[in-house]
């Protein structure tokens, strides 16, 4: 538990360093990565996530309700958080500039502390695969998130220290979402069903920011040679972790 406390930190709070060390650095350095990424967390809800939630379930049906809601609720996210889950940067913004970041910074938090839940790994619902692949998955999703995060930040608000308490709050999100579900979990606060609802809402937000960052990783939406090998490539990771 602590050494995924401190990976899903580190990792994160690092990425958003970046833009601190190369403030000139643009969406066009790292799409490649965002699209390994997002292939490599779609696989891993395909073949981890959803298998174990649908094996485990007495209620499939409701399951598959609650993945669906997952990726609406994702959708409805994305009015306020702009897309930056995705690691994507944006030209143009509104004009309340400081209000947005603030609102941005929610958004994201909100969907990375339902991430971290998934890592509380109740036994009733992973009782025979681990977390390492799904951890990877999440911090391979947040790293270019806190990138983007960062980029739009400090192109509102240029001081220093309220960036990285902005930083400081998105990168301990996950991890405070694992510690509170480890806790509801160890404490039998909420049931097995109740749980199961939880990780399908956030496996439906999974399939849309990992469908989103593979397809639309560009400002023309298309895919060329090179993305359909990194996508290739993250999603077979995904499979060959899960059956080793």
């Amino acid at each position: 538990m602590v050494i995924n406390f401190l990976v899903l930190f580190l990792f994160t709070f690092a990425g958003g360093c970046v833009v601190f060390l190369f403030p000139n650095s643009g969406p066009r350095s790292y799409r490649l990565a965002l699209v390994f990424s997002g292939a490599y967390l779609f696989g891993i809800t395909i073949v981890h996530i959803l298998p174990e939630l649908f094996i485990q379930s007495s209620s499939p049906g409701y399951i598959g309700v609650f993945v669906l809601l997952g990726f609406f609720l994702q959708q409805w996210l994305e009015t306020y958080s702009q897309g930056v889950e995705h690691g994507h940067l944006h030209e143009h913004r509104g004009e309340h500039r400081h209000m947005s970041g603030i609102i941005l910074l929610i958004a994201l938090s909100v969907h990375a502390f339902l991430e971290g839940s998934l890592l509380s790994h109740p036994s009733s619902l992973h009782p025979i695969h681990k977390t390492g692949p799904l951890l990877w998955g999440i911090v391979l999703h947040k790293v270019p998130a806190a990138f983007a995060l960062m980029s739009v930040i400090r192109c509102e608000d240029k001081r220093l220290g309220r960036s990285l308490v902005y930083l400081l709050i998105f990168a301990l999100a996950s991890p405070a979402g694992m510690l509170l579900g480890n806790y509801f979990v160890s404490n039998e606060l909420l049931s097995s069903n109740a749980l199961s609802m939880i990780f399908a809402l956030v496996s439906g937000n999974f399939l849309h920011i990992s469908t989103t960052i593979v397809f639309e990783s560009n400002e023309h939406h298309k895919m060329n040679y090179q993305k359909w090998v990194v996508a290739i490539l993250g999603a077979g990771i995904a499979v060959f972790l899960e059956i080793l």
